[in-house]
């Protein structure tokens, strides 16, 4: 029914399982990992549209208990990418695809370098930070299924506990699959394949996303930011390969 091949279908279920492991882990990289493999099989606004709709899937599993670990911030910022977020899927729709596959590259190696940036430590965002951080994860949202560049550094530069940092992108990252797959259905941009293909892939994507969340608690803090690091800087040199290839 969806008119792939059934290696293709199978290797996009191990990219799945392996995202949603990286979720369950960091709090956030599924769409990071999964997008750019996604456009190797199907187009990749195709590929983003999916890659939300699982995102609300798993988002929705454990919701209560994320939205009282995060911050307040989650929310003010999970809104107002809420917002924005159409506007960078008819972006995404109006935009030829070669050109799609640079900017959503170029995206995943912006996320590495972000992270580099030092550490701020007693910093509080104020309301313009904040604003910023919300608004450019719902463009990116919309336009690569990646509301994680912005949102990680703005948590992950301060010394909040890990438990927090990872809760509070949870949340983010929940409102923002649910403001896309919303407008893609609302906008006739989502079709019934792309709601099949994701309901196909969330069963690894469910299995991923709990073994992921098991290793989170037995794992250091010095070790679970490190590796946070390790797969933005992975996820970079993927997209630069794409880009070269």
């Amino acid at each position: 029914m969806l008119d792939l091949p059934i290696l293709s279908l199978g290797l996009c279920a191990l990219a799945a399982f392996i995202a949603a492991f990286v979720r369950g882990l960091a709090g956030f990289g599924m769409a990071i990992l999964l997008v750019p493999l996604l456009g190797l099989v199907i187009p990749p606004a195709e590929g983003v549209v999916v890659s939300n709709m699982l995102a609300l899937l798993i988002g929705l599993v454990g919701a209560r208990k994320v939205w009282r670990v995060g911050e307040k911030s989650a929310g003010v910022i999970g809104g107002l990418a809420m917002l924005l977020t159409p506007v960078g899927l008819i972006a995404l729709f109006a935009t030829p695809p070669g050109i799609a596959r640079v900017i959503i590259a170029l995206v995943a190696i912006g996320a590495f370098l972000l992270i580099l940036l030092p550490t701020k430590p007693g910093h509080a965002p104020g309301p313009i930070e904040t604003g910023l951080t919300g608004a450019a994860s719902g463009l990116l949202t919309g336009f690569a299924g990646m509301p994680g560049p912005p949102v990680v550094p703005y948590y992950l530069r301060r010394p909040i506990p890990r438990e927090v940092a990872r809760a509070s992108m949870l949340t983010v990252f929940l409102l923002t699959s649910l403001a896309s797959t919303v407008a893609a259905l609302a906008l006739g941009l989502a079709t019934w394949r792309d709601a099949l293909f994701a309901l196909l892939l969330f069963v690894p994507v469910i299995v991923g996303n709990h073994l992921g969340a098991m290793a989170f608690g037995k794992v250091s803090d010095p070790a679970w930011r490190g590796f946070v690091g390790f797969l933005l800087l992975v996820s970079g040199l993927m997209a630069l390969a794409r880009l070269l290839a």
